[in-house]
């Protein structure tokens, strides 16, 4: 068992719990609330929100059996990759779009997972 996948899809599934049930209060379920977007952008946002939820999910999935099945480790590597891609976009729209790391911290939350699927990777 290679320990640091396992953690890295622990802590994966750790961020689309977070993603799911704090984010969809605090993002998905105003989006659907907000009166002043026309139907198309919101609803098309929406579906975004669950692709989202559907690749996180997948990713905690991809890091578990690569954490057991030592045949799987190009599983391991591509969710590294997705999450490498979605930390350094994370850290690179904030600043870029006047925003605050702690309004939207999603890049921060991607890098140890990153950073351990990368150890766990290499073992």
């Amino acid at each position: 068992m290679n320990s640091y996948l396992l953690v890295a899809a622990g802590l994966s599934v750790f961020v689309c719990l977070l993603h799911t049930f704090l984010g969809g209060r605090s993002i998905a379920v105003p989006l659907l609330k907000a009166s002043d977007l026309h139907p198309v952008p919101k609803y098309v946002t929406y579906y975004c929100w669950h692709i989202v939820t559907i690749v996180l999910a997948a990713i905690a999935v991809m890091f578990a059996i690569a954490s057991v099945r030592a045949e799987s480790l190009e599983l391991a590597w591509a969710a590294t990759a997705l999450t490498a891609s979605f930390c350094f976009l994370g850290l690179a729209v904030p600043p870029l779009k006047g925003q605050k790391y702690k309004n939207m911290p999603q890049g921060w939350l991607f890098l140890p997972i990153f950073l351990i699927g990368v150890l766990g990777g290499a073992q």
